[in-house]
């Protein structure tokens, strides 16, 4: 089992950055693939980005693709989120997720646990 803890959140202005942790409990930490998903109210959560065991797969939703670039660091036990060009319509609750699959998903069914998620609002 592992638990997630977000930060980093906070209220920027548009075009701005931020970037986002996910500290992992757990010596296991690098056998999980790792996932980012937000949720906008009264929206669905949707996914964002994705990153292999190894850093070297990486899914991004289109919507922030050439924005947004996910990492991890398996020796600290932390996943980021670097946020640049923020828009908007980026405001939400971000997730991390963390996944028991072989392949980088990009769906939330297969992700296996949750963090409690950290706010991100981006002002115009």
């Amino acid at each position: 089992q592992v638990q997630l803890v977000e930060s980093g959140g906070g209220l920027v202005q548009a075009g701005g950055s931020l970037r986002l942790s996910c500290a992992a409990s757990g010596r296991t930490f690098r056998h999980y693939v790792m996932g980012w998903f937000r949720q906008a109210p009264g929206k669905e959560r949707e996914f964002v980005a994705a990153i292999g065991w190894s850093g070297s797969s990486r899914n991004y939703a289109n919507s922030v693709k050439d924005r947004f670039t996910i990492s991890r660091d398996n020796a600290k036990n932390t996943m980021y989120l670097q946020m640049n060009s923020l828009k908007p319509e980026d405001t939400a609750g971000y997730y991390c997720a963390a996944s028991y699959s072989e392949l980088v998903p990009t769906t939330r069914n297969w992700y296996d646990y949750w963090g409690q998620g950290t706010q991100v609002t981006v002002s115009s």
